[in-house]
């Protein structure tokens, strides 16, 4: 798949004006372009997309399935620049500007992604390829459109202002939509084919999601699944800058943690009270409070949906929780110090199941009906899956059905 950076925003309109005019000669008065150079413009993007977008016909341009597909994509990535350049000469308190898209470039965009991304002119030159002083000018000129300053500088690092970083959001956006367009013109070709990337948290990745990748690549074998792994706040920040397609295995968050994602309703999951095998507690099915306040705990810190199920534990057994001795979300750093002491935190069933087959951890009772989580699938609010991305959440949403029985 060709790089969505070397596409040029000008071709994309043209692209979709054709679509809307269903004819060079309007499209052309359209974009300011001749009719020559449309017709080179709509070369290029085809080119880049590996497939005839429009059939030329004595009627005039009539779009193909590909090309159907990629101007809903050019549409929705134009929305998203457009959105991102309105906020920024609002914050400003600019007046609106047209023809966005003969005016910004893919360059600038770049430019400004790499130094958000590195906070350092030196080191966005570096991941673009670009000269340092290219950058500066694609930033520079940037700036001068949207007319307000969108880097701060920090001592030696580069800041974005707050207004840059909600900017690159939409940027972002944007060539996420661009990319889907191209991979999805691909799989037409491909028959089967596609791509997926899924963030993943604990709660899902032991059980539910390889059972759910299996069976996903069993029914698509020609489609690839990216999986990352990461903390949930990570996730939910490359989930709302298009980085990743959906999140699979976070807790369900009251109220929504933010206003343009979407959570639906996976599956409950029971909590348990976990040790080692050696654990002291191991044979008290029902721990009392006083037990369980002998021993140290590791436990996330606040603001995470465990850390509350576990202040509710204590409350619902009389008591105030203890200050935790250990704050840490990281189920592997928990395992660890488990299997090493008489350490106790609270885990999903699904999340040691492995260890509790090989005999290293044990359940020590369990912290009650009242304490069962509600896994989620989180999506963007505007998020267009492609039929292939379709299928994976109904797959997601039927294995979800299965487990709650």
């Amino acid at each position: 798949m060709s790089d969505v950076y070397a596409m040029n925003l000008r071709h994309l309109d043209a692209l979709s004006a054709i679509g809307r005019a269903g004819s060079m000669s309007s499209a052309a008065s359209q974009v300011s372009l001749s009719q020559p150079a449309l017709t080179q413009a709509i070369g290029k993007v085809e080119a880049m997309a590996g497939a005839r977008l429009f059939e030329r016909q004595p009627g005039g341009m009539v779009p193909t399935a590909a090309g159907r597909a990629m101007i809903i994509r050019v549409e929705r990535a134009l929305r998203y620049l457009t959105q991102g350049v309105r906020l920024v000469r609002r914050s400003a308190r600019l007046a609106p500007v047209t023809h966005i898209e003969r005016r910004v470039t893919m360059a600038q965009l770049r430019a400004l992604i790499a130094v958000e991304n590195t906070s350092s002119y030196a080191l966005a030159a570096t991941q673009t390829g670009l000269s340092q002083p290219a950058v500066h000018r694609a930033v520079r000129d940037l700036q001068t459109f949207l007319g307000t300053a969108l880097l701060i500088r920090v001592g030696r690092a580069v800041r974005p202002t707050d207004v840059a970083s909600r900017f690159v959001r939409f940027a972002r956006l944007m060539l996420s939509e661009l990319r889907t367009g191209m991979d999805e013109v691909a799989a037409m070709d491909a028959g089967d084919g596609g791509r997926i990337r899924v963030g993943t948290l604990p709660m899902a990745r032991a059980v539910f999601l390889p059972e759910l990748l299996g069976q996903f690549a069993a029914a698509h074998p020609a489609a690839s699944v990216e999986v990352r792994e990461a903390p949930y706040d990570e996730l939910l920040h490359a989930l709302r800058h298009g980085d990743i397609d959906l999140l699979v295995g976070g807790a369900w968050r009251d109220p929504s943690p933010a206003n343009d994602v979407v959570q639906e309703k996976l599956f409950y999951d029971q909590l348990a009270i976990v040790g080692n095998a050696t654990h002291p507690l191991r044979n008290k099915k029902r721990p009392t409070a006083a037990d369980l306040l002998r021993f140290p705990w590791v436990i996330p810190a606040h603001g995470v949906p465990m850390r509350s199920n576990w202040e509710r534990m204590f409350h619902a057994l009389g008591v105030e929780s203890p200050t935790p001795t250990i704050e840490c979300s990281s189920v592997l750093v928990t395992r660890g110090l488990m299997l090493k002491g008489d350490w106790l935190t609270l885990m999903s069933r699904d999340q040691f199941l492995f260890e509790r087959a090989a005999g290293a951890l044990t359940e020590i009772g369990s912290p009650g009906e009242a304490l069962r989580r509600l896994i989620a699938l989180t999506r963007r609010g505007d998020w267009r899956p492609t039929p292939l991305q379709a299928h994976f959440v109904d797959m997601a949403h039927r294995l979800a059905a299965e487990r709650n029985g």
